[in-house]
């Protein structure tokens, strides 16, 4: 733990800290689950009072930063990801944008024939068949999205498509149809049997559920998409103008 603060600076002890601490944090040491040095550790290598190292703890995990548990000490939690609600892209565009590597966890494209709800959204007729994409998505450790997706009729892929790349680049190149509207809607709900052994969480972990109606510019519905996030992994972020 390389660490120090400048005891003759105006800067007040508990910000030089939550600097310190930050560096540490952005290190990537303690991205594993390692224990994060403990208070007395850091309180004697920086020679200030426990107090004021708590102060500054306390500012990082009311951030979100560190995680603290009873009996077992303080952690760095793993970083959520965050998209803005002022722009949409596929998932592969936003975890491309973000320089996060990715994997599918899971890839199944079938036939369904479209229900009366389905159909009424889609626009055609009850029982006619349409694609429906089954997709289980996350990074090097773990999957954290589970997505089911259905598509107009129009839409028909390659047989030998194994969905890498942007789903509406995909859809682009082999349908010519260019999605250009996206309509969202958030809800927060807990984990079943069913999301938990696909997420890899506890039965009853928060989820965010995100449900996502997707058109070409003459306004027909293109694709229907139902998101399940990891709420331990992933946050919708809002910035709004006035």
């Amino acid at each position: 733990m390389n660490i120090a603060i400048d005891h003759k600076s105006a800067i007040p002890f508990h910000k030089q800290i939550e600097d310190v601490l930050r560096a540490l944090i952005d290190s990537g040491d303690y991205d594993n689950g390692e224990l994060f040095p403990k208070e007395v550790d850091i309180s004697n290598r920086l020679a200030v009072s426990r107090n004021t190292v708590r102060q500054a703890i306390n500012t990082l995990v009311s951030e979100g930063l560190l995680a603290r548990k009873k009996g077992v000490g303080t952690t760095v939690p793993k970083r959520k990801i965050g998209t803005k609600l002022s722009e949409w892209h596929s998932f592969t565009q936003e975890m491309n944008n973000k320089g996060i590597p990715f994997k599918n966890y899971k890839v199944d494209l079938s036939q369904q024939k479209a229900d009366e709800q389905l159909a009424s959204l889609l626009n055609i007729e009850e029982g006619k068949e349409v694609n429906q994409l089954v997709r289980v998505r996350g990074d090097q450790e773990s999957p954290f999205v589970y997505f089911i997706s259905w598509f107009h009729p129009k839409v028909q892929f390659d047989v030998n498509e194994k969905f890498d790349k942007p789903l509406y680049d995909i859809i682009e190149e082999q349908t010519s149809i260019v999605l250009t509207k996206s309509a969202e809607e958030l809800t927060a709900m807990l984990a079943d049997n069913k999301l938990a052994s696909l997420l890899e969480v506890e039965e009853g972990s928060p989820i965010l559920f995100r449900k996502r109606i997707v058109s070409d510019p003459g306004g027909r519905v293109i694709e229907i998409n139902e998101g399940y996030y990891r709420a331990d992994r992933f946050t919708y972020q809002i910035e709004i103008n006035k």
